[in-house]
């Protein structure tokens, strides 16, 4: 309330340029609140890599010294329980600012997906590194392919993943589906289908993307925008996402993710192991 009030104070006497006086105020205010919660979500990493060096190192492995896979699990876990109070606040944040639409019931179910997803694919996952690292000499190099490779089968899957969380349904606005596709032709881009998610359940801004990669791909509007913009604006909106498509904007960034990671597995797979035997921790942990 004290930064709302001196934010009203401030701005109130500006003038909006490209929107109400009335969104312009809510729209800081809201920014503010962002900032706000980006602050306290960097400190609970910090805190998380505080505890586990300071301490909950030798709590790990009191639970488990020779199973690298239970003490990911653990690690894990604490990033979950320290941040969860941190998504709790931004669903408070975003509901009383009109998006946030989901209720605690439909929240507690997605968290229980997430977890249970995790769990699954996550620990397979980790379970495959681990033997890597147990096995291969230059375990960080076929990690580095294996790890690479699941991010371009998850990018695949997605649209697979989502129907755990949402309905999709094909597009039913003949005019406004012929609209599209001849706009996706103008740039050679190729989905197998159009559809509509029911966004409107959880949140009720508007968004629309591209998912999948191959026959998965897929061009997906929220409900939301289709309730609120006019044909001619989602087109608009569409052809932001077709211009990334256009210039090879995905390509560019798989790329540099690619090299990103190259660099973090090569890094930490060319540490001493004598840097591992002074912090007395097993050297599967530090990848994480």
């Amino acid at each position: 309330d004290i930064y709302e009030s001196a934010f009203i104070k401030e701005e109130a006497t500006k003038e909006a340029v490209l929107m109400r006086q009335k969104e312009y105020i809510e729209a800081g205010i809201y920014a503010i609140y962002q900032k706000i919660i980006d602050i306290f979500s960097a400190f609970a990493s910090l805190f998380v890599v505080v505890v586990l060096f300071f301490g909950g190192l030798w709590l790990i492995n009191y639970f488990d010294h020779n199973n690298s896979l239970i003490t990911v699990f653990v690690y894990f876990a604490m990033v979950y329980i320290v941040n969860l109070p941190i998504e709790i606040y931004q669903k408070i944040v975003d509901k009383k600012f009109g998006f946030n639409k989901s209720s605690w019931k439909l929240f507690i179910i997605d968290e229980i997906k997430k977890i249970i997803l995790f769990v699954i694919f996550g620990g397979a996952v980790m379970w495959v590194l681990i033997y890597f690292i147990n096995h291969f000499k230059n375990w960080w190099l076929i990690s580095f392919v294996f790890v690479f490779v699941v991010i371009l089968a998850i990018n695949m899957l997605y649209p697979i993943f989502m129907t755990l969380f949402n309905k999709f349904t094909p597009l039913e606005n003949e005019e406004l589906k012929e609209s599209i596709e001849t706009i996706m032709n103008k740039v050679g881009f190729k989905a197998n289908g159009i559809f509509v998610m029911d966004a409107s359940k959880r949140d009720s801004r508007l968004n629309a993307f591209f998912g999948g990669f191959g026959k998965t791909k897929r061009v997906v509007l929220f409900d939301t925008l289709i309730e609120k913009l006019t044909p001619k604006e989602i087109l608009a909106v569409l052809g932001h996402e077709l211009g990334h498509f256009k210039h090879k904007d995905i390509i560019k960034n798989i790329t540099m993710m690619a090299v990103m990671m190259f660099g973090l597995f090569f890094i930490i797979g060319n540490l001493p192991d004598s840097l591992f035997d002074e912090l007395h921790i097993q050297k599967m942990l530090e990848i994480f």
